[in-house]
């Protein structure tokens, strides 16, 4: 770990490259942090720049060298996709820690070219799957933990935004969900059957995704950019629980304790109310003050990623797929 970090209590300098949407938030929740300083935000396009020195009041950059001359710590990369491996690269070759938003990198290869680099120069690196941080998610989580998973099924679908043109739901959206299999089942995906479909967008917008992990537990992916209203729900069955999450209005419920007449009980769960990018960041910032190993490491970030892919590349109607070795890339 570099030694610019080694006190736990140390005041820590970040930068932020990106003022796009979720960039600006990333320098608008690190401006409200205590023990950080904000070293400013990095993006090409002026319009950026004065929106963020606008909303924020931080210092802004024109070029990446710029920024990391003045010595952040730590940065979060909000850039877009296709610049993460350059951007990485650079950080991480003067010893800077880096939080990267996702998907990790354009191919798995990438992915893994960070993911090394990054491991060889001893800095933190974690990947930006915000939705783990979402109360309702924690919630789930802690209500199936020691629990046989039988199965997942996840809904995430909504209206076609605006500012997307260059990937699709799979990796826009699913990916969010095939990372919260993985880390709800602590299990390798293993099988692969999608369904893809450009209705009216160039790229897929409907995506029906049917997973089987390593453990054996079966999963679903409902998502698209066709639904006129926003909603994200999971639902996960249990050998001894049915638990059913709202992760907009973030309320959880679970059944249990089932009888043979088809009665059971049923109760809401506690959900905190932290914002997720907030908990995020502060738990970047703690494991690299603590060289502690991130809460999304750049290997999920990877498997994450590799499985997106290999949904854009199973061929339609495949029945369990096999995932593959060879190089794959996302639009970005």
């Amino acid at each position: 770990m570099s030694s610019k970090a080694s006190a736990a209590n140390q005041v820590l300098r970040v930068g932020v490259v990106g003022a796009g949407v979720m960039g600006t938030n990333h320098a608008r929740v690190l401006a409200g942090l205590p023990g950080v300083e904000l070293v400013g935000i990095v993006d090409p396009l002026p319009a950026h720049r004065t929106r963020a020195s606008q909303m924020i009041g931080c210092p802004t950059f024109a070029t990446l060298d710029e920024m990391l001359d003045a010595n952040p710590d730590a940065v979060t990369i909000a850039a877009p996709t296709h610049l993460h491996r350059e951007v990485s690269l650079a950080c991480i070759a003067r010893k800077i820690h880096l939080l990267v938003e996702k998907p990790i990198a354009s191919t798995v290869e990438e992915g893994h070219e960070i993911v090394t680099a990054a491991r060889e120069a001893g800095v933190t690196l974690m990947v930006g799957h915000v939705e783990r941080f979402n109360p309702a998610v924690a919630a789930i989580k802690q209500a199936i933990k020691d629990e046989e998973i039988l199965s997942i099924a996840i809904t995430r679908v909504g209206p076609f935004p605006p500012r997307m043109s260059n990937v699709g739901v799979v990796i826009d959206l699913a990916v969010h969900d095939i990372d919260l299999i993985r880390w709800f089942t602590e299990s390798d995906i293993v099988d692969v059957q999608p369904q893809l479909a450009s209705a009216v967008a160039e790229r897929e917008d409907i995506a029906l995704l049917q997973f089987r992990t390593a453990s054996g537990v079966l999963a679903h992916i409902n998502t698209n950019w066709l639904t006129p209203f926003k909603a994200r729900t999971v639902t996960v069955a249990t050998r001894g629980k049915y638990v059913q999450g709202d992760l907009l209005t973030r309320q959880v419920t679970e059944c249990f304790g089932f009888q043979t007449d088809g009665s059971y009980s049923m109760r809401h769960l506690s959900v905190g109310h932290d914002e997720p990018l907030r908990a995020e960041l502060i738990a970047f910032l703690d494991a690299v003050r603590g060289g502690k190993v991130p809460a999304v490491t750049g290997d999920e970030g990877v498997a994450s990623l590799e499985i997106a892919i290999k949904c854009l590349e199973a061929p339609a109607g495949s029945i369990a797929a096999p995932l593959r070795k060879g190089p794959r890339a996302v639009a970005s």
